[in-house]
């Protein structure tokens, strides 16, 4: 397994967000966790990512490696990239340098080589620039690639995020509800954007996903919380078909009708 997390809970104060969640996720796998609002998914995010400390008891193994309460920075080096509900981008920095910000880490001269300026760190400079711009190229961002971020569409700016997070190099990429405030075409052409990454790169997807069209024609296995708690988990059409999640779902949120359309097919 690629990410085991055992026993991860998380409180703030007497609420438990988190509530001893286990996970197994195989290297390779298009994972999705799906959950009415407040149901912990962020915050399962946050704890495997290092933003939260997780409650004692719980444990996060990454590649082998225990990675639980870890300083973010070091998960992220280990190969663990993601991207936020709430986009996290460089607005008043092109495109071209957000990308650059994400690839920062990787960069293979120091300090000293910098200052210096050195015919090794030109090279290097020019072999990174070329790198990013093939990944704009290849998230349909190239034309874009001088433009300011705070000037691009929505869509654009979720891909941008996407990519910024490729950019790292990851062996697994976490998307918090990538496709938040994208129209119904954009969603789309995200859903083809991170399956193509996935195959170019050989990543492990992990989505949270409120539009529940992204998790079942994307993902191979669903886990669903509710109240911070794994309440089913399994393919999309048993997850459909399941009257736990059903029950999670409709019985808070009955005026979403994809939920309905989705949860309710045979």
């Amino acid at each position: 397994m690629l990410l085991e997390t055992s026993s991860l809970t998380k409180s703030f104060g007497g609420l438990v967000a988190v509530d001893r969640i286990d996970l197994a996720i195989r290297k390779g796998e298009v994972r999705g966790i799906i959950g009415p609002n407040g149901s912990g998914k962020s915050t399962l995010f946050n704890l495997i990512s290092g933003v939260y400390r997780a409650d004692p008891g719980g444990k996060v193994v990454f590649d082998g490696r225990d990675i639980t309460n870890a300083d973010p920075h070091r998960i992220a080096r280990l190969g663990v990239a993601r991207t936020f509900q709430l986009l996290r981008i460089f607005g008043g920095m092109s495109a071209l340098e957000n990308l650059l910000i994400g690839h920062h880490g990787l960069i293979r001269y120091g300090t000293a080589s910098a200052i210096l300026g050195t015919r090794r760190v030109r090279a290097e400079e020019r072999r990174v620039r070329q790198e990013m711009m093939e990944l704009l190229s290849f998230i349909g961002l190239a034309d874009f690639a001088e433009m300011p971020a705070a000037e691009m569409s929505i869509g654009q700016r979720r891909l941008l995020a996407l990519g910024r997070a490729i950019a790292m190099r990851p062996k697994l990429l976490m998307l918090d509800e990538p496709a938040a405030g994208l129209s119904p075409v954009n969603v789309d052409k995200l859903l083809e954007t991170v399956l193509a990454l996935k195959s170019r790169y050989g990543l492990t997807v992990v989505i949270i996903e409120h539009i529940l069209k992204v998790v079942m024609e994307t993902c191979e296995t669903i886990t669903v919380l509710d109240h911070g708690e794994k309440i089913a988990e399994g393919p999309p059409a048993a997850i459909k078909e399941d009257h736990r999640v059903i029950e999670a779902y409709l019985g808070k949120e009955m005026d979403d009708a994809e939920v309905r359309e989705f949860l309710r097919a045979s």
